[in-house]
Order: structure tokens, then C-alpha cells, then sequence
């Protein structure tokens, strides 16, 4: 068992009502939570299955749970739930969907899904209302961020259409309201329904609500500053009057207002609870005295609810480095060559290296640099293969090739390409379904549908799903990958992509890529031939495929490849790296624009607080005099984060004209070759 220090045993130890445990970066909050798990099993008497830790991310709630388990094991430790809030969300879901009027199996609409279906029903609700906007679907992104933020606010369509006051929010209500009667008729959720639809289930039914405190005998919570108000709600609910209750954050870092986190919940835990223990952990165990020193000075100029100071027993550590370069191209060939030369002479992996960004297009001439000076990296947060649009349209054809009753698959293709299926029509077989209990596809055999739908949707609808059952036998006596390149060509998919695609080189790519999965998939079917495979051909493929795009996501967050981290500051939360760039310091980029003209200081200021605190040796500081904007160069300033700093902890740095730091640096390099081959 890891060793505490006395404000963190303090902390493990505290049940005698709620608790907030304020923790600072690299403070050991990770520690904290896994170890009071434990003794909640093991001192306290409450069995695994009575208690739930709530994260924000899949990787950091692997990581809790692996932990714990090396703490605690046994009966006593079985049914633990230690998840996202919407993994909680979900499984509440799954066993109360009744009450909320759902049927079993009902789907989960990602963004891209969300987006479609709210695209679709703009373009009916022109149409409905005779209206001449050409762009209104333009609206679509704006539309769908709006829902969101209703949505995590808990505001209903009927609240938000009433509190419409200019055209765009009444058009995104009136969406808002078609949208949610859409996806109840599809028997389908979107991500922020997760955390709503339990809210709306306790507080609708009481008995339900008890029976979960009952189940809920104690309750963590991880990165609270983080939570927005529908999952604050849910806390708040699930513990009741109980108090049993312990979460961890940090005010400082708080950096997600734009995606509806609400830091003054921490605040607010005072008014709800007024017995609240209180307890800072200050001492890192991350970082240099230096670093730390120049992290609090420069978030000491936020406000606070609750103060306090990070402090070490790591030792002062090596100057922050503040580099000036000329220009954008000269910022990122100085930090490609210089991660060369310190890897040479300091025999330093280049996994140990993270250059962080405000934003992703200053990703792409730090990329230019990286593959010219043939430094291997890893940019968090890239696009995996399997979450490409044009490779979630295939996978769904054949999704549905497999299983009659993924409904969320047909919802996804039915009008990929255009087949004139509109969204009041499918609303109208959702809800038919639903009241049968039968799938999508297979109402669209029914003849009660007759009844609901104008003879031309029903033909265009059974034209669809006998066309896709011929293709299945088409794979079910043999034929397989033949008659899925047949699918693709009778779908005409390419037409498809190069009229949805911003140019044709971009279709093309999007093209080779479905033809990359087709290879894939028939791989796959040949090497299941030469292990005996008893399995569907095509089923047993695309099984192994969906399990493979499962895995690929869960080794994105592996970081033992040696290669250097790219992420933007946001991306970098909960990471630490011994060398740290952060890079674009100036005005407009760090603070961005966007945020200085909203005033909004304080969130950019925790950004670059977060940003410094990653480092644990070695942080390092770029700005550009000249930054090419909208093909001209432009003059920057300074960031105002860089006056923030304390001068006497800072080594400046611009056109190095030192030749006997050169001449040492040049040996130290030579003597770093040497090594390597020796």
C-alpha cells in the first residue's frame, strides 16, 4: 500500500459526513480515492457492490479500477462500480427504461448520428414552414451545441422555445422539440441523455430514486470542478441525505466552461452541505520547486473560493526557459532539433517529451518538422480509423447485414445514400415499432404500416430492406465479399462521398479508406478459413472488426511507444511528461482571442497553470515575433501569462550568439553520438 502523507490519510479516513478533497495538481488525489475504496471495504464494512467512483474518462476509470483491485479483493469487493458518469447513466438506463418509457435495446446516437438526424429535420421544418433560408441547415452545428447545453442545464424544448429571443435560438427550440420526439419514436438516446434521463427518472419516481440510494451506500466523485449541472444533479440525488459523500477537484484547473462544466459547483457544496469537511492536498509530487513556484504565481491572479499553495520536497530545479523565434516555422524547427540534441546528450526517450498548444492547427508545421527531422510522434486526440464517417457508414451496412435488429445501424444508412426517406417517415416506423416491439427492419414488412405511411415511403422503404435481405443471402450462401463489393457499387457510395466531400481529392481518400476496410474484411474471412472457423463468414469478420476498432481505442491511450506527445492544453489534463514545451505564447493564441474579447481571462489562465503543471524537469516557453495569418505575416506580442511568471525563475532566450555555449553543447552532442554507437 502506497504510503500517505498525513493530509491524505486524513482524507482516506474521513467518513463521518461529506467531504471535498481540494487537490492540486500532482498532489496523489488517484491515491487518495483508490486507497478510501479500500477502507471503505475493508474497515468499514460496505460491501464492493454498495459503493460507485465517478470519472470523467474511460482510461481514467481503467486506471482506478486496476488499482483498487490490487488494494482489495475478495467477495466483499465484487459489483464495485467505478465508471464514467455516463457508463452510470447508461446502466441506470438499461435497468429502469421501462419507467421512462423506452423498450428494451433501445440505441446510442454518437455526434455524427445526432448531427445527421438534426440536419434532416431542419430540412424539414423549411419545408413545413415554407421558409426561403437557403443556409438554415447551415445552423446545424450551432443547432446542436444548443441542444447540448440545454440538455446539461436541464432545460426542457417547451423551456427553451419560451426563452427563444431572436430567430436562431427559436429555430434551434423548435428543433430541440422535433429532435427529442424523433429519437423517443427510434428508441434512441444521444451521449447527453446519459446523465439527463436519470436525472429526470429520480425525480420523477421516488421509489426508484430510494431504491438506488439504497444501493448507493457511499458515492466518489473525481474532477467535480468538471461536472455541468445535470451531473451535479445526479450526485446530488444519488446521495440524498446521507452525506455520504467524497469528491475531488481543483478550481484550478477547471478549463471546460465551453463544453458546460460549472467550477462553482465547488463552491456550492458549502450551501449543500453546511457540515463539509474541507481538506488541501498541496504537497506535488510531480514536479520541480521551480516549476511549481511559477504555477502559483501565475494562477494567484484568479480569484478564489478556496486558496492554496503547491508545494515540493523534489528539489529547486533547472530555470523555466522563455525562447523568442522569429517566426512560426522557426519556432518549430528550433524545438524539432533542439528534442534531438538533448535526446543525443541527455540519452532521453523521446516518449519524455510533450509539446503543448492552445490549438490543433498549430499541430500541423510541428508535424512538418517532426517527419523532416525523422522524430517519430503521437498526436492525442487524431481521428482512429473505425470513427471515420465513411467507415461508420459501411460498418452500419454491414452491421445491419448481420442483425436485423440494430436499429441504430438502419437509422444511420437508411438514407445513405438519399433514398427520399424523410425523418417524419421514420418517426412514424419508430413509432410503429416501438408499440409492436419489433425492430425497424422488420416493421417495414408489416402492413400495419400501410395504415400510417403514404404507399410511395412504404415501397421506398421495403425497396431498401428486401434489396439489403437479398444481400444477406447473397453472403449467407457463400458469396461474401463478393456481395459486399456488390453493395457498394449498387449503393453507388462513391457518388455519394464526392458530393459530400469538400473536394475530390478528399473523396478519393474517403474511398481508398472503405476499400482499406473491405480488404480488411476479407483478410480477416481467410484467416478465420485457415483456423476452421465455424462461424458465419461475414458475421464472424465483421464481429472481429467491431472488436478490433474496441481495442484500437483502448491502445490509444497506450504511451509506452517512444515517441513524442503532440496535444493541446485542454488534451493534456491528468498527464505529466519530464519535458514540457508549450508553445504559441503570445496574444490571441494563449489567451485566445476568442476568450480575451468575451472576457474571459480566468479559464486561459487555468489552461496554462494546467499546462506548466505536466512538466516534472524541464518547461520551456515559445512565442513568434511574426506568425503567418490568412497568408500574411503578422506582428505577435508577448502572452500577459509570460509577465505572470517570476522573473528571477526565468532564462530568456532569442538569437543565441554565445559561442562557447554552442562549442558545449556541439561536444556534449558528439559525446551522446558516441555513446549510442559505442
Amino acid at each position: 500500500m502506497t504510503t500517505l502523507n498525513p493530509r491524505q490519510y486524513k482524507a482516506v479516513r474521513y467518513i463521518d459526513g461529506p467531504l471535498l478533497v481540494l487537490a492540486g495538481a500532482g498532489s496523489g488525489k488517484t491515491s487518495v480515492i483508490t486507497q478510501k475504496i479500500a477502507y471503505l471495504i475493508e474497515q468499514c464494512g460496505i460491501r464492493g457492490k454498495n459503493i460507485a467512483a465517478l470519472t470523467f474518462t474511460n482510461k481514467a476509470a481503467r486506471e482506478m479500477k486496476e488499482r483498487v483491485s490490487g488494494l482489495v479483493s475478495g467477495p466483499a469487493a465484487r459489483g464495485l462500480t467505478v465508471s464514467t458518469f455516463h457508463n452510470l447513466g447508461l446502466n441506470i438506463l438499461r435497468k429502469e427504461y421501462r419507467s421512462l418509457g423506452y423498450k428494451s435495446g433501445f440505441s446510442i446516437f454518437d455526434q455524427q448520428d445526432a448531427q445527421s438526424l438534426i440536419r434532416d429535420l431542419l430540412l424539414q421544418q423549411m419545408s413545413d414552414e415554407g421558409s426561403s433560408d437557403s443556409n438554415a441547415s447551415d445552423h446545424t452545428d450551432h443547432i446542436q451545441g444548443a441542444i447540448s447545453n440545454w440538455k446539461n442545464d436541464t432545460v426542457s424544448p417547451e423551456q427553451a422555445l419560451s426563452r427563444a429571443n431572436d430567430p436562431l435560438e427559436e429555430l434551434s427550440a423548435k428543433a430541440f422539440q422535433r429532435y427529442q420526439r424523433a429519437l423517443k419514436a427510434y428508441n434512441a438516446l444521444d451521449f447527453d441523455d446519459l446523465i439527463l434521463l436519470p436525472v429526470q427518472l429520480f425525480q420523477q419516481f421516488p421509489l426508484v430514486l430510494e431504491k438506488w440510494q439504497r444501493q448507493t451506500q457511499y458515492l466518489l466523485v473525481d474532477e467535480y470542478q468538471d461536472t455541468n449541472t445535470s451531473q451535479y444533479l445526479l450526485v446530488q440525488l444519488l446521495v440524498g441525505d446521507s452525506g455520504k459523500l467524497t469528491v475531488v477537484g481543483d478550481d484550478d484547473q477547471s478549463i471546460y466552461s465551453w463544453r458546460g462544466a460549472r467550477p462553482e459547483n465547488l463552491a456550492q457544496l458549502q450551501t449543500d452541505y453546511p457540515q463539509l469537511e474541507v481538506i488541501k492536498l498541496e504537497q506535488n509530487y510531480r514536479s520541480t520547486a521551480r516549476i511549481l513556484k511559477a504555477a502559483n504565481q501565475v494562477i494567484d491572479h484568479n480569484p478564489h473560493v478556496f486558496e492554496k499553495a503547491l508545494w515540493c520536497e523534489l528539489g529547486y530545479g533547472d530555470p523555466i526557459r522563455v525562447v523568442r523565434c522569429n517566426s512560426e516555422d522557426a519556432e518549430c524547427e528550433r524545438i524539432a532539433t533542439e528534442i534531438l540534441d538533448r535526446r543525443l546528450r541527455g540519452q532521453i526517450g523521446f516518449s519524455d517529451f510533450a509539446i503543448l498548444y492552445r490549438g490543433n492547427h498549430q499541430s500541423r508545421m510541428l508535424e512538418l518538422k517532426l517527419q523532416s527531422h525523422q522524430i517519430p510522434y503521437h498526436i492525442s486526440g487524431g481521428t482512429s480509423f473505425f470513427s471515420r464517417a465513411e467507415i461508420k457508414d459501411i460498418m452500419a451496412y454491414l452491421r445491419l447485414l448481420i442483425n436485423r435488429d440494430d436499429d441504430n445501424a438502419f437509422l444511420r444508412i437508411v438514407n445513405v445514400p438519399r433514398r427520399k426517406i424523410g425523418s417524419s417517415t421514420l418517426e412514424a416506423l419508430g413509432t410503429y415499432a416501438g408499440g409492436r416491439d419489433i425492430s425497424l427492419f422488420d416493421a417495414c414488412a408489416e402492413l400495419g404500416i400501410e395504415q400510417l405511411l403514404p404507399a410511395a415511403s412504404v415501397t421506398r422503404l421495403r425497396q431498401f430492406t428486401e434489396w439489403l435481405a437479398s444481400v444477406g443471402r447473397r453472403c449467407d450462401s457463400g458469396e461474401g465479399i463478393t456481395a459486399v463489393k456488390a453493395m457498394i457499387d449498387a449503393i453507388d457510395y462513391e457518388a455519394w462521398l464526392h458530393q459530400n466531400s469538400s473536394s475530390a481529392g478528399v473523396a478519393e481518400r474517403r474511398m481508398a479508406n472503405v476499400w482499406i476496410l473491405v480488404d480488411s474484411l476479407q483478410a480477416t474471412i481467410e484467416r478465420s478459413n485457415e483456423d476452421d472457423d465455424d462461424s458465419n463468414d461475414i458475421q464472424g469478420a465483421v464481429a472481429k472488426l467491431l472488436l478490433r476498432d474496441l481495442m484500437e481505442r483502448k491502445q490509444e491511450d497506450d504511451e509506452s511507444a517512444d515517441k513524442v506527445q503532440l496535444m493541446t492544453l485542454h488534451a493534456s489534463k491528468g498527464l505529466e511528461f519530464p519535458h514540457v514545451y508549450i508553445i504559441g505564447m503570445e496574444e490571441e493564441l494563449l489567451p485566445h482571442r476568442a476568450s480575451i474579447e468575451e472576457d474571459n481571462i480566468e479559464e486561459e489562465r487555468r489552461l496554462c497553470y494546467v499546462g506548466i503543471t505536466r512538466a516534472k524537469q524541464t518547461l520551456a516557453l515559445t512565442y513568434c515575433g511574426k506568425r503567418k495569418q490568412y497568408g500574411q505575416m503578422i506582428d505577435c506580442a508577448p502572452s500577459r501569462f509570460l509577465d505572470e511568471l517570476p522573473f528571477e525563475d526565468l532564462q530568456w532566450e532569442g538569437e543565441e550568439k554565445d559561442p562557447d555555449l554552442n562549442r558545449e553543447r556541439a561536444n556534449e552532442t558528439l559525446a551522446g553520438l558516441k555513446n549510442l554507437f559505442d
